[in-house]
């Protein structure tokens, strides 16, 4: 497998971009989040003029094994049915990109459905029709996990010769939050009950019973010896469309771009991205704070403060999608904003 190349951002041009920062016509730090975004987005770029060229949103999709067992309110069939309204130009991610001018692109990683041939906007890395049942036995093996993360990264090497400095990270796959609250749990330690919740709406019995088939599926791996590691954790109870997703967000900080983080599913690829390469983070922007409860948790592992808080569950990179206008302009008042200087005001 592709070992990633990824440093840390040069912090020698950080005291020049704090500088230009403060000097900017406003009171120091009245522009609050939107500063520090500003000067990690010079960071990751080395510049004090930062571009966000080409945006493009990304939305990898799979299907899961276990999904057929019950771990979600919604039949597996909606995953592909999904892909389609997104193809149409119909679902939310859809009318968010267009809104704030993202490309939009969807990755079958590994859906259970034929969509005929080559489609304009699918990139077809399917890597199986879904992933096996990890409730019996691991998710996938670890050649399809090694696969997975090759070929996201490859799409995003190739995004980014074509001159794109920032990729949003989505996700459509029922079943999904589950695989999620698993990759939590073991990589942040938190209790796999904290981790758990309704994902596409389970009632009071239906969460009861994702937490009870959850449990046996970690009940299973640990009686097998397995261990805290995140590329056998991802192997075991991700999907897909999670592993490709790894592997586009390694890729895309080896590259230098800047990574917009969407929730909770998101979220869990890029805990994995981040044990496998922790100098991730510094190319990474939280966007949102989900309403999906072990969100929390990987936020507090990873030392994350996202920008927006609006009670989002729905996935697909909407967070992600939405929050751009706010790099935008954190980016925009860098270049654009007069300081004390060039206005001639009293600092």
């Amino acid at each position: 497998m592709h070992s990633f190349a990824i440093v840390a951002p040069d912090r020698g041009i950080e005291n020049s971009l704090r500088h230009k920062v403060d000097r900017k016509t406003k009171p120091p730090g009245s522009l609050g989040q939107l500063e520090s975004l500003a000067v990690r987005i010079g960071l990751i770029q080395q510049t004090l003029t930062p571009s966000l060229e080409r945006p493009q949103m990304l939305v990898f999709a799979g299907d899961h094994g276990a999904a057929r067992a019950g771990v979600s309110a919604y039949p597996q069939d909606v995953t592909w049915q999904m892909v389609e309204n997104f193809l149409a130009g119909g679902a939310a991610i859809n009318v968010f990109a267009r809104q704030n001018g993202l490309g939009l692109a969807v990755v079958d990683a590994g859906v259970a459905h034929d969509f005929g041939g080559p489609r304009e906007g699918l990139i077809d890395l399917k890597v199986a029709p879904g992933t096996a049942n990890y409730l019996e036995t691991p998710a996938m093996t670890a050649a399809q996990c090694a696969q997975a993360i090759e070929q996201g990264a490859g799409v995003v090497f190739g995004l980014a010769a074509a001159g794109c400095q920032v990729v949003g990270f989505g996700e459509m796959g029922i079943g999904n939050t589950a695989s999620a609250s698993l990759i939590t749990h073991c990589l942040t330690g938190v209790p796999l009950a904290d981790c758990v919740g309704r994902g596409t709406g389970l009632d009071d019995a239906g969460l009861a019973r994702k937490q009870a088939l959850l449990e046996q599926a970690l009940t299973r791996y640990r009686a097998a010896g397995g261990d805290d590691d995140p590329f056998a954790v991802l192997a075991e109870f991700g999907g897909f469309e999670m592993a490709t997703m790894a592997g586009a967000m390694l890729a895309a900080a080896e590259a230098k771009m800047v990574l917009l983080i969407d929730g909770f599913i998101v979220g869990a690829a890029a805990l994995v991205a981040a044990r496998l390469e922790p100098a991730l983070l510094d190319y990474c922007v939280f966007c949102h704070h989900s309403a999906e409860p072990g969100h929390r948790a990987q936020l507090q592992a990873l030392q994350a403060e996202p920008l927006l808080d609006l009670g989002l569950r729905l996935g697909e990179g909407t967070g992600a999608a939405l929050a751009f206008p706010l790099v935008q302009a954190a980016v925009a008042f860098l270049n654009e904003m007069a300081s004390f200087e060039s206005a001639g005001v009293a600092g």
